[in-house]
């Protein structure tokens, strides 16, 4: 178990049930044609929230694990109800899912695909989790979710961005409310051509992981569609932590933007070491040498400082919206932990309320049965506006933001602000353009 670094959070189970879950995991097996895998059939669910809780991704998973909490608290009927109160649906009541108070426990992802299988195998097996959620990492979210695919579970995506996720690593059996890379190029173009002019010449350093090669990829495509030039694209482990050597050559190309595909520590860094080699002091091409961050989170802002000033990038959802579902949220998260959350907590607290309210509607915890709820379901009052989650590719389609790192930041926390809200209609794509098939829903029957 201490390899998996699995802890048990929340409420802990009786040790019937929790020896129960020990001597008979259903995962993989069935004993009837109606079964499914973790049939919850006491009075408690187990949800299996894993995420980062070390490696360069660990700012990111205490936030969500945060929003988790949360989201527990106000399904159980306690605290002021957060989003169950702006929601459009109305099915959930506080009472649990399903009148089933709901327990979880939580893994380490480490930021590593095979971590992240072993504690979501272990959630699965051991402990009887009949959802798994979480992450910070498409490389993670794509290696559970096929494991959750494989299992029988349903798997919730937290913080993943990459194309692949829903693309041609898509399965029946996961689902994502986060945007994608392709959505942050294509919001983020139309605003990098007003503000910095279609003749640009751009460097690309990209984390290399899925992620980062389907951002990378998305940003290079739509801003050579208006006309920028790509002069080199370089990877850069996911492990590096002093960026230098990766800076320097940049000064070197032509290059007069530097595109960072880096999230988390590695932004952090790497938009540090750019700052400290002068980089936005420079005039190439006779033009000033510009930063661009395809995506922002406010924890990266706050870890990157002043440096963050004027550069622009795109975020899934940020604590300023003024809509009353997202305002409801920053109330609840704030008064409970002392400031906002990260958009990381965000959507991991709406997918938490997002499959209690499916599995409600359908009165059932089968897979195929909260698939089939959650599949083209619109709903609205969660942030980001009115929202579809996409039955072909199980993707959520909403209103992407771009922001910037603010000039004149009022406090710690107000460190970005909003200069686009792109409609979902603009980010909206055909889902055949990723390949990939989606499959059929396995309920592990």
């Amino acid at each position: 178990m201490s390899k998996m670094n699995l802890t048990r959070r929340g409420l802990i189970k009786t040790g019937t049930l929790a020896g129960a879950g020990l001597a008979a995991p259903t995962i993989f097996t069935a004993q009837s044609a109606a079964a499914f895998t973790n049939d919850p059939t006491g009075s408690t669910v187990t949800l299996g929230f894993n995420v980062p809780q070390s490696g360069p991704y660990a700012d990111e998973g205490a936030d969500e694990l945060r929003a988790y909490e949360l989201a527990v608290e106000h399904l159980n009927g306690g605290g002021d109800g957060g989003l169950m109160n702006t929601f459009s649906s109305k099915a959930l009541q506080g009472n649990g899912i399903n009148g089933k108070k709901v327990e979880y426990v939580t893994g380490d992802t480490q930021t590593k695909s095979d971590a992240a299988r072993a504690s979501a195998r272990s959630m699965i097996e051991k402990d009887g989790a009949v959802m798994i959620t979480g992450g910070s990492s498409s490389g993670v979210a794509v290696a559970v979710q096929a494991l959750c695919q494989e299992a029988g579970v349903i798997f919730m995506a937290g913080l993943t961005h990459s194309n692949d996720t829903t693309g041609k690593d898509k399965k029946a059996n996961g689902f994502r409310h986060f945007f994608n890379s392709y959505m942050s190029g294509a919001a983020l173009a139309p605003i990098l051509a007003g503000n910095y002019g279609t003749e640009r010449k751009a460097y690309h350093l990209t984390a290399d992981y899925n992620w980062g090669y389907t951002t990378e990829e998305a940003v290079r495509t739509s801003t050579e569609a208006m006309g920028w030039e790509t002069v080199a694209a370089v990877k850069t482990p996911l492990t590096q932590t002093d960026f230098s050597s990766y800076i320097a050559p940049v000064l070197q190309s032509g290059a007069d933007v530097l595109v960072l595909n880096h999230y988390g520590g590695n932004m952090v860094n790497s938009l540090t070491n750019a700052v400290q080699f002068g980089l936005r002091a420079k005039e190439v091409n006779g033009k000033n040498f510009e930063i661009v961050v395809p995506l922002y989170s406010r924890l990266m802002a706050k870890g990157a400082g002043a440096n963050v000033k004027g550069i622009f990038g795109s975020t899934n959802w940020h604590w300023s919206l003024t809509d009353e579902g997202s305002k409801a949220f920053v109330k609840s998260f704030g008064t409970k932990y002392g400031f906002p959350p990260s958009q990381a907590a965000h959507t991991c607290y709406v997918q938490t309320l997002l499959y209690a309210d499916a599995v409600t509607r359908a009165g059932s915890f089968n897979p195929c049965a909260v698939g089939e709820a959650l599949s083209d379901f619109e709903f609205d009052g969660m942030g980001n506006g009115k929202t579809l989650y996409r039955g072909e590719d199980h993707q959520c389609f909403k209103d992407v933001l771009v922001v910037k790192g603010k000039e004149n930041p009022t406090s710690e926390f107000d460190l970005l602000e909003i200069v686009e809200v792109t409609p979902a209609s603009q980010v909206t794509y055909d889902a055949s353009i990723f390949g990939g098939e989606l499959g059929a829903c396995n309920p592990g029957a």
